[in-house]
This record gives C-alpha cells, structure tokens and sequence, in this order.
C-alpha cells in the first residue's frame, strides 16, 4: 500500500515538502507565522488503509513547522525577540543556523550552512589567490574588503556582524549574513514553546464545513483518478466522502453530593447548586502571589464561600504571601527560593496546601521551578492559578475541582459505579490501567524517556486512580520497568506497586480481571505491547502469586491518526459519544473510533481503539460502553474528555515528571 501512495503522489509531490505520508507545498497562503522564526505550513495527509469495503484513501488536512524563508537576518531577529542585528545572542544562532540551507544574491547558488565566522566580516581574512599565474601569492583580504572592493558590492549592515560559513572545517568559505537568505521548506524540528503552541491551534485550527470543503477540493484538484500507475491496477478513486453510520451513546447518569444524580448536556454539565461528592477539609494552607494583579485576600474569602457551597470547609488561610517588588526582575529559580524563605520563616510548620498566584496565563517561566520544588524537593500540593479582573462562580468551581482532586477528593462520579452494572467489571474485582510513554523533544536525545502507569483503586469504583512514573533509556517506547527483578525476592516494578495498592484498598481483593489501556503506539508496534509489556505483567502477577490467573483485555488508543467525521446537512462537529464501527474498520480485527467529547474548537479528532486482546469476553456494545463512561469521570473537568480519564492522566503524569527533569538539569 505503501508503494501505491508513492505512485499516487509522485506528480503532485514534486518540489515538496515530503513528511511521511504528508506532503507541503511551497505557496505562501498555506503558511502562517507562529512566533520565533517559524511558521506553521499546511499540507496535506494522504495514504491508503485496508476497511471493511476494500481499499480506502485517507486524506486529511496537516501541518509541520519550517523555518522562516527569506533572509537569514529577520530570521535571527524573530528567533531571539531582539530589534536588530546588533543585539543577537551569536551563540544561539550559530546552533539555530546549523545545517540549514541558503541561497547567497547575486549568483543564487544553494549552501549548507556550517556554521559562522569566530570574526566580524571586516576582520575576518582568507587567502584569496590573484591574477597573474599560479606563481603569484595568495593576498590576505576580509571578507568585507572582498565583496565591497572587489565584487563591488554594497553591504549595509554586514560589517561588524560574524560571516555565514558554508565550508569545511579546514577549508572554511564565508558569505557576508545579508546576502544569504534561508531556502524555503525546511522543517522545524525543535519543541515549540507555549506561546507558538498556542499560536499554531489559534491560527491553523478549522471548522467541519471549512475542512471538508478544502479536503473535497484537494480530491478535484490532485485528479487521483487519473493516475496512470493506479489504473493499471484497476484502482478507482472516489471524489465523494465515504458515507458511514455511526450511533451516539447516550451521556452515562453521573452522581454528585448528597447522592444527587444528573445528566450531562452535549457532552458538559456544571455544579451550579451542586456539593462535591466526596469534598475534603483543607485546614493547613497558604497563599503566594508572586506579582499577580489582583485583590488576593478579596480571592481567598470568595473561594472559601464558594468552596463552603461545594461542600469543601475551608480555613482561613495561616497567611498570604506577597512577592516584594525588588524581586520581580529575578531569574525564576531565586524568587522561588526566596519566597520559600519567607514561607518557612512565617509558617508554624508545613502546610499541606499552597495557592499559588502567577502574574502570567501562559509562558510564566515560574511555573516550573514552582512545581519543582513544591512537588518534589518539599511535598506540598499546590495549584497555580493566574487570575484576571473577571473573577466569578465559575472559574472559582473549577479552582475547587482541581483542588479536590489532588487532595484526595471525589468531585462526581458514575451513578452505576456503586452498583453492579457495569457490565464484566462490577462483577468481580477489576482493575484498569493506562500507560503511557514521553520522550524528549526531538533533538534530546540524552533526555530519559518516562513510562507512566495510572491504575483504579477501591474497587468497584472506576472514578479513583493512582499514578506510577519511572524514567527508561532515551526514546525507548515499550516500557521496560513493568516488571524488574533485583533479587530472587524483590521485585521492584510499576506492577507490584500498583496492583499492591489495589489490594489494600478494594478489601483486600486481588484483580481477578486486568483491562489495559496503551497510548502513543503504533500499528507497527502492537505486537511488541504484547510480547514485551503484557508478559512483563503475567511476571509480575506471578511473583506475587503463582497460582493467579487474571484475565487479560489490551486496548489500543490512537489519536494521531487523519481520520475526521463530518455530519451531512450541518456545519456541526458530530455530537459527543458518536461511535463509529463499521465500513472504514479494519476488515478483521477489532477496533471503533469513538468521538467522546463535544468539539467546540476547529474539527472534532476521533479517538480510534484496537482491542488486540479480550480474555474477559466484552461484548462490542459493552465495551464500547465502558470507554465512552471513562471519559465522563475525569476529576479536574465538568466535559467529556475525548480520550478516557485514565490515558490523560497517564499524559499528566509524565508532564508533571518533565517539569521536574527540565528544571532539574537548568
């Protein structure tokens, strides 16, 4: 399938940017500015995927990063946020400018950029061989002399500036910086920022109709059909869409305080008049307010009456800690230690919650050393909060949910989950975990990679979770630390931690039933999940009981995936809990794509679930069931979230583990 892709773009690719199965053109109406030297750059996804009707295309909307084109100058200057030229971290750029590529004016000649000149252009010399005979000696010139003197060229700012090296190290060739101007096309590979992140789903995000107007074009214009080598193979392709039936599972009963039951509405609901269902007391706490401009005792006294509302009893707090304003222009890591300072010398001993008020929504560079030291060097729960004039019930609600949550509260749960019909599960102890793997941005390759197991506890209950995180070699994704001997008797993997847990708090029960969920694989890859992470389970199961003999479920799930669902006659994204098994599926093996949440921004992205194993005997309908319930019991939210609660909190753990990583080793 792979060759007959290649075929079907080959005509359309050339002269493009080829990323996989994506492919960009060179047109500057599909690029948008993202910050920092980078734009955004839309494309298009196609391949073909085996279904249960045959061969289908798959094509989608994408998008990829590349470096700014134009001259390399305006690249530095957004790269590094200066004015002008003279103002450049020349560190930053010889590492930004690495192994990309120019052109150089007048000639138009392309060059691999090797890095730049340890001088500025009128001091730096090279031997340049006269006229006159191979007898005559090489006259010393600079680069500047050259071009203006000789090649009787005007430079106007190249003067004191270093030179662009094309050459190899012992025959370095330099090029004044503003004759060169970087190729188009060429990728972005670093990690962006949250600001560019931000930017990027601002600017590239699109709605049902735009896409599906765009992609229908695409199919038109690239006349797929027409395609001599698919021809010859008797493959037809279709300018219509695939027409495909889907149900919407109705939105599970929830449960909230004083045994309340409500339904969610499109996916969302709210706890207007509401109590929490199992509220906490938070009795040794404190706020910080590093610079925020607000009314912080005014904030405090509201979220102890919102919080009275929800059924959480809050103190006073013992203090509220203001940031002294000589400190506002200190590196991140000082005003965290100094304000830690204070807290230690006011506070009769450790609290066990920290409200932290930060003067910037996003890129707030304090935010990581904070969690840092909160997290790991102390062991204080703390939420960040950056507050703005609008301060009302529901941003206050949402403040208490997260709080609830990482104080051990329960802020609603499943109406089911106290009973027993929830089908297979409820009727013999069952845990359910999800997994996960990050690695470094790309380019990192000396960062560990983290492996994350989240797992239900107090069964039967599917609303509480505990995290187990630990670091593996370097852009390994099967998880290596399931099950790790270090003696005959000690076994000190994830899966004796967890499945410990389960134990002492569901009764004493072992799980006569293990349900796994995998995120971040492939299909290439599926095989490897069972061969090397599910035995690393059995082992473990074993080592703590040779004759335990759980059944097994392993699902798959994928988001990264070009597979968009669009609703006729209506501009909307299909509704949350749509369901989609049949015509585009897998010919034989078992898998659906569910829609759990409501899309309110851009184009509704499916999450698409392979059951590679089911010991246990789910039905389809039960199963599917059972996923789209998870994704309605996700603490920190009042929506449906579109991946089950127990793969985003996989996806917290190993963020919260990186803050930690990356502030460590700054």
């Amino acid at each position: 399938m792979s060759n007959l892709a290649v075929s079907m773009n080959r005509d359309h690719c050339r002269g493009c940017l080829l990323v996989r199965q994506s492919f960009f053109h060179n047109d500057p109406k599909n690029f948008v500015d993202v910050g920092g030297g980078v734009l955004g750059c839309r494309g298009f996804h196609s391949s073909f995927r085996t279904a249960q009707e045959g061969l289908s295309l798959n094509i989608d909307v994408s998008t990829t990063m590349i470096i700014q084109p134009g001259p390399v100058v305006d690249f530095l200057i957004a790269n590094q946020g200066v004015n002008d030229p003279f103002s450049l971290d020349w560190n930053k750029a010889k590492r930004a400018l690495k192994n990309l590529r120019i052109k150089v004016s007048p000639s138009n000649a392309e060059y691999k950029i090797t890095g730049l000149s340890d001088k500025p252009c009128r001091e730096q010399t090279f031997s340049l061989k006269q006229r006159g005979g191979d007898d005559s000696e090489p006259l010393e010139v600079t680069v500047y002399d050259y071009f203006v003197n000789h090649r009787k060229m005007n430079l106007q700012y190249s003067e004191s500036l270093p030179c662009i090296n094309v050459g190899k190290p012992k025959r370095p060739t330099f090029f004044p910086l503003e004759l060169c101007s970087l190729v188009s096309l060429q990728r972005y590979t670093k990690a962006l920022s949250t600001f560019q992140r931000a930017s990027l789903v601002e600017k590239s995000r699109q709605k049902p109709q735009e896409r599906m107007s765009i992609l229908s074009n695409a199919l038109k214009r690239n006349n797929y059909d027409a395609e001599p080598m698919l021809r010859s193979c008797g493959i037809a392709i279709n300018n219509n869409f695939t027409q495909v039936e889907g149900r919407v599972l109705p939105a599970p009963k929830l449960k909230a305080g004083n045994g309340e039951d409500f339904f969610p509405r499109n996916g969302k609901w709210n706890f207007n008049n509401k109590k929490l269902v199992q509220p906490t007391k938070i009795e040794r706490w404190a706020a910080v307010n590093f610079s925020a401009r607000c009314d912080v005792r005014s904030l405090v006294s509201n979220l102890i009456k919102c919080g009275e509302m929800k059924g959480v009893l809050m103190k006073e707090p013992f203090d509220v800690f203001e940031e002294p304003g000589n400190l506002r222009r200190a590196p991140p890591l000082v005003r965290v230690e100094k304000m830690f300072e204070e807290i230690k010398s006011r506070l009769p001993g450790q609290p066990e919650f920290l409200l932290c008020l930060l003067p910037e929504r996003k890129n707030c560079d304090l935010y990581g050393p904070w969690k840092r030291k909160n997290l790991s060097e102390v062991g204080i729960a703390t939420q960040c909060i950056a507050p703005t004039n609008r301060i009302n019930d529901q941003y206050l609600t949402n403040v208490l949910l997260k709080i609830n949550a990482k104080l051990g509260g329960l802020n609603s749960m499943l109406a089911i989950e106290r009973t027993t019909m929830i089908p297979l599960v409820s009727k013999v102890p069952t845990i359910i975990l999800g997994m996960d793997v990050s690695h470094g941005s790309p380019g990192q390759s000396d960062i560990p990679s983290i492996a994350a197991v989240v797992s239900s506890r107090e069964w039967p209950l599917i609303s509480r979770y505990r995290a187990a995180v630990r670091t593996q070699s370097p852009k390994v994704e099967m998880i290596d630390s399931l099950f790790k001997l270090v003696s005959e008797t000690e076994d000190e993997g994830i899966m004796r931690e967890v499945l410990l847990e389960f134990y002492t708090s569901s009764g004493k029960r072992k799980p006569d039933q293990i349900i796994i969920f995998r995120d971040g694989v492939s299909e290439s890859q599926f095989n490897q999940v069972l061969n090397i992470e599910l035995d690393q389970i059995i082992e473990a199961c074993k080592f703590l009981d040779e004759n335990w003999n759980p059944k097994f479920v392993v699902i798959i799930a994928q988001k990264n995936h070009h597979t968009k669902f669009f609703q006729q006659q209506s501009p909307d994204n299909v509704p949350p809990g749509t369901i989609i098994d049949n015509k585009i599926c897998h010919p034989r093996n078992n898998d659906f794509y569910l829609c759990a949440h409501a899309g309110m921004i851009g184009t509704t992205r499916p999450t698409h679930y392979h059951v590679l194993y089911d010991e246990v005997g789910f039905s389809a309908d039960d199963l599917q069931e059972l996923v789209h319930s998870l994704s309605y019991v996700y603490q920190r939210s009042t929506t449906a979230i579109s991946v089950g609660k127990i793969l985003t909190l996989a996806d917290g753990c190993f963020f919260v583990e990186s803050i930690m990583q990356i502030v460590g080793d700054s």
